[in-house]
């Protein structure tokens, strides 16, 4: 995706380092130069990762918060599955942890208050109010952004929840990638909602018989192409 001008730009069967390497030769064989990206959005996948280090060298990678706060958000319901063994209280009580606050109904508003209250001593509930107080990382103004992750790594590891030191382990090992973020404020937003557009489009169609369409569909819904000329004929 081209994020400036809002447009699928390359489109390629697989997700391994490969892609990335096909993408940089096409963009050579279409006049472009790799060494001018600058930046990149994906998700934390090794593969990814080394495809952009290996193909795009000047790419500064920046780690899609979406993609970081599900990993999060899995840490918490790791935590609740593990806790609901002893306590029958939060059985099917997993959407009120995942969403934010804000999409709740006014019952799972009730139920969650009433479950993290602090007589209730859950493991759960702090696993929330962790990953509440890293949402607010990407609330803080880019110049203390990094000091605040430091902290809330720090506070985390030490949490007895050890999901949640998972996840901090994962933060360390991309924490240039997560910072980064403050400085590019990009992220998979764009290639989210083509995709829904794509998928829209292939289940009008009730599928497609090959990859191979369903690329050429990709690019027509989604790559702004030239309009044709209209075709003039010349008559003596």
């Amino acid at each position: 995706m081209d994020l400036l001008l809002r447009r699928v730009l390359f489109a390629i069967e697989g997700r391994d380092a490969s892609t990335v390497k096909a993408f940089a030769a096409d963009l050579v064989a279409h006049g472009g130069d790799p060494e001018l990206i600058t930046r990149t959005s994906s998700d934390m996948s090794n593969a990814f990762i080394a495809g952009v280090g290996d193909n795009l060298p000047n790419a500064e990678m920046t780690f899609d918060r979406f993609h970081i706060m599900k990993l999060l958000s899995e840490a918490v319901d790791d935590v609740r599955r593990v806790e609901q063994r002893d306590n029958p209280l939060l059985k099917k009580t997993r959407y009120i942890w995942l969403k934010n606050e804000t999409n709740l109904t006014a019952k799972q508003k009730e139920t969650r208050a009433w479950l993290t209250r602090p007589s209730m001593r859950l493991a759960t509930a702090r696993a929330l109010r962790w990953r509440e107080d890293f949402q607010a990382f990407y609330d803080q103004p880019q110049q203390a952004a990094e000091a605040y992750l430091r902290h809330w790594c720090y506070g985390a590891k030490r949490s007895r929840l050890e999901p949640l030191k998972h996840f901090v382990k994962s933060v360390e090992e991309h924490w240039d990638g997560i910072i980064s973020w403050h400085a590019s404020r990009i992220s998979n937003g764009l290639l989210e909602g083509t995709n829904s557009l794509i998928q829209a489009a292939k289940a009008r169609a009730r599928g497609y018989r090959s990859k191979r369409k369903m690329i050429a569909i990709t690019y027509l819904i989604a790559g702004k192409l030239p309009t044709p000329s209209p075709f003039v004929t010349h008559t003596m």
